[in-house]
């Protein structure tokens, strides 16, 4: 059983099994990868708990940037378009609306302020020159910004999401592009969060209504199929 499904007991499943619900979305034709939010608010420093620093890292972050590596790695390969989100707010306006009135984090350079070390893109993933970073103010990335345009112009048919945190911006934004029915796919291994509940019941409904949760090692095979293809003419 995936850690995911545990979130499920016997009788949700049966209620899951009855209504037909969890079926394969499955990989369409033309996929981008979106990398949520992977900053150093997110994650801290690799090897370093510095909880005052950084109160809003999430304790499985680490472990989930290395899965993020290989599918970058793999996307480019296949010369799949990646591009990149990352959540910032001015430090001297209120452009967090609710969030604000939601949470309250220290002031510092550890968190999402823009301007802090914080707000940065960890550095072992980070974008290269040619690849898109759109800085949102809200949990979706889709909410505001230009990507729907972005994916519009690529003729983009798949979206595959991977970052932080999965009970937040990660939900969000693969409900949204659900909404814009797009093959929406989440690498398990591939997101994280602060709460263990909150990621597992997340991707649960995930698998439930909005797309395929699958072994992030799955997704890497397809993304490095593609690239043969695309290779060989094919």
């Amino acid at each position: 059983m995936a850690t995911w499904e545990q979130a499920w007991t016997a009788v949700d499943r049966e209620t899951v099994a009855k209504g037909g619900w969890a079926g394969r979305v499955g990989f369409g034709e033309r996929p981008v990868l979106v990398v949520i939010d992977v900053q150093n608010y997110m994650v801290g420093i690799r090897g370093e708990t510095d909880e005052e620093r950084f109160p809003l890292a999430c304790p499985d972050g680490w472990p989930a940037l290395e899965h993020i590596k290989a599918l970058i790695a793999a996307s480019r390969d296949a010369r799949v378009p990646v591009i990149y989100t990352r959540f910032a707010l001015d430090p001297l306006i209120d452009d967090g609306g609710v969030l604000n009135r939601k949470l309250s984090p220290p002031r510092g350079d550890g968190i999402y302020l823009e301007g802090t070390f914080g707000s940065e893109i960890v550095a072992e993933v980070a974008p290269r020159a040619d690849e898109i970073v759109i800085t949102k103010k809200k949990q979706s990335a889709f909410f505001g910004t230009p990507l729907q345009a972005y994916l519009s112009d690529r003729r983009i048919d798949t979206v595959i999401v991977v970052g932080g945190s999965t009970s937040n911006c990660v939900r969000a934004t693969i409900t949204d592009s659900a909404a814009y029915n797009y093959h929406t796919i989440v690498p398990a291994e591939a997101v994280f969060d602060r709460i263990a509940s909150s990621h597992e019941v997340g991707l649960a409904d995930v698998q439930r209504t909005y797309g395929d949760v699958l072994p992030s090692d799955e997704v890497v095979r397809f993304l490095r199929g593609r690239g043969q293809r695309e290779s060989s003419g094919n």
